[in-house]
This record gives C-alpha cells, sequence and structure tokens, in this order.
C-alpha cells in the first residue's frame, strides 16, 4: 500500500522546521510535489537549498490560499501562537485531507496508559488549552489530529542530550518515557491522507523508564550516566509519566514503524 491516499499530488507542509521538513523529505521521496512554509530566514535558506519550494511567513495567508487545491495534502507541523491557525485553517478547506501535528501534552499530567479513549483532564493547563485550540479549528476543516509524544531523530532528543552531558534524570528514574522517531511521526503525518476528522495517539511501541532509556544511551555510546535531580529542577515535560498505546493509529493508518523501539532508534551507528 502506498503512504498517501490516491488522488494526493502534492504535499504542503506548514512550518517546515524539525518535524515539517522530514515530512517534505519522505512526500519528494514519494514522488509528490512539495512547498513549505517558515518563519525564519535561516529555515528558508536551508530548505531552499535542499530543493524546495518556500513559502516566506508575510506571503502565509494568501500563499496558502493559492496553493490548496483538491489534490494537496497539509501537514500542520507548527506549535499553535494563538492567531495563524484560525488565520490559514480556513484557505485549507479545500484540501484533500489535512493533518495536525499536536502533542500527548495535552493530556495534562495524566500517568499511566494513554490511548484514543483516555479523557482529557476538565481543566487543561493554558500550554495544553492553546493547543487544544488549535486542535478544534482544524479539526473544523477536516483536519486528522496526530497527538505525538517526544519525538528524536538525528540531532535531537535523549540520546543528544545524554551524549552531550547536558541531561539530568527527573526524581528516581521511574517515570516512563514515550517518544517516536520523526522519520515514523513523518510517515503517519502522510498516511492521514486516508482519513478526515480523526484523532489518534501516536508513539513507538516500547514506552519505558526514563532512567533504563538513559542507561542503554549512556552504554551505547560510552558515556557516564547523568546525575538524578528532585522533578522540580527538570522542565515539566520531563516530569510526564505516561505509556502511549499508538496501536489504533498504526492499524487503521496502515503504517509499520521503522523505528518500534528507542533500542532501535538511539542505537549508535557510528
Amino acid at each position: 500500500m502506498t503512504l498517501v491516499a490516491p488522488g494526493v499530488r502534492e504535499v504542503l507542509v506548514l512550518g517546515a522546521g524539525f518535524t515539517g521538513a522530514a515530512v517534505a523529505r519522505r512526500a519528494r521521496a514519494a514522488g509528490l510535489g512539495v512547498r513549505c512554509t517558515v518563519r525564519s530566514e535561516a529555515r528558508r535558506v536551508a530548505l531552499e537549498g535542499e530543493g524546495f519550494r518556500v513559502l516566506a511567513q508575510p506571503d502565509l495567508d494568501a500563499g496558502v490560499a493559492a496553493y490548496v487545491t483538491p489534490e494537496t495534502h497539509v501537514v500542520v507541523a507548527y506549535p499553535p501562537d494563538g492567531t495563524t491557525c484560525a488565520r490559514v485553517a480556513p484557505a485549507c478547506a479545500r484540501a484533500h485531507s489535512i493533518a495536525y501535528v499536536s502533542t500527548v501534552g495535552v493530556y495534562g499530567d495524566h500517568r499511566g496508559l494513554v490511548d484514543d479513549t483516555t479523557p482529557l483532564p476538565a481543566a487543561p493547563p493554558e500550554r495544553a488549552r492553546r493547543v487544544l485550540d488549535a486542535e478544534a479549528t482544524w479539526r473544523s476543516v477536516g483536519a486528522t489530529v496526530l497527538r505525538a509524544p517526544g519525538i528524536y531523530g538525528e540531532g535531537r532528543g535523549l540520546h543528544v542530550r545524554v551524549t552531550s552531558g547536558a541531561h539530568k534524570i527527573p526524581g528516581d528514574g521511574t517515570r516512563f518515557l514515550s517518544r517516536i522517531h520523526v522519520e515514523d511521526l513523518a510517515a503517519l503525518a502522510l498516511a492521514a491522507s486516508r482519513v478526515r476528522g480523526e484523532t489518534y495517539v501516536v508513539g513507538d511501541l516500547e514506552p519505558a523508564p526514563h532512567g533504563e532509556v538513559v542507561r542503554f544511551i549512556a552504554e551505547e555510546y560510552g558515556v557516564p550516566m547523568p546525575p538524578y535531580v528532585p522533578l522540580d529542577e527538570v522542565h515539566e515535560t520531563l516530569r510526564a509519566d505516561r505509556r502511549v498505546d499508538p496501536s489504533r493509529a498504526l492499524r487503521e493508518l496502515g503504517v509499520s514503524l521503522a523505528f518500534p523501539s528507542y533500542r532501535v532508534g538511539m542505537k549508535r551507528t557510528t
């Protein structure tokens, strides 16, 4: 089965940062036309250097309306800023399909298993509320929402922080980490062209205790174990204790993960 739905000829990536650029590269490798939007001049130069057509932020509103057709799959991969989603989403309504890359952070301090049946908190924190508002905006024009845990890949992720000596292990290291490799997330974002209006939790297949993952990295790369510190000394995103179950997304979107475990995705390659 091909990754994208029949009828999709072009992918428009709104926010071609770490995740969006991975989507763009994968779409181009599949023979699709690709356009990207970026917010910084440095990103524009980098992506144009790779041969991508890039729409600058000042031209975003008019540009999106001009380039979205019934053969376009739109992937939204920028963090909500409170205004852009409401302006741009209506211009994407005529697209073949839309995928909005969200976060499992919308579940707040929920601990334990997170799947597609997990309820949202009655009073989400402000950051989560902004994301949920953005989800609702995109869902109103038919988008499928992908709620992702920590995204990692070449040059970014826990393995980079541990090997650089910048990481600290929160608490006693027993809180569970879920993650997803950026290449797998890109595949899911493209496969979401096959559905409309769904909401999926995505991630890899091996959530594991924080300390266990860090120990694997330290041994794999031959670096010292980082220190353990109290929970209140680390960023809130490192205090999570979630085990993501992506089984419904993988089944319905027909995606087999290339990196089903941190043991594969964070394995030393050189």
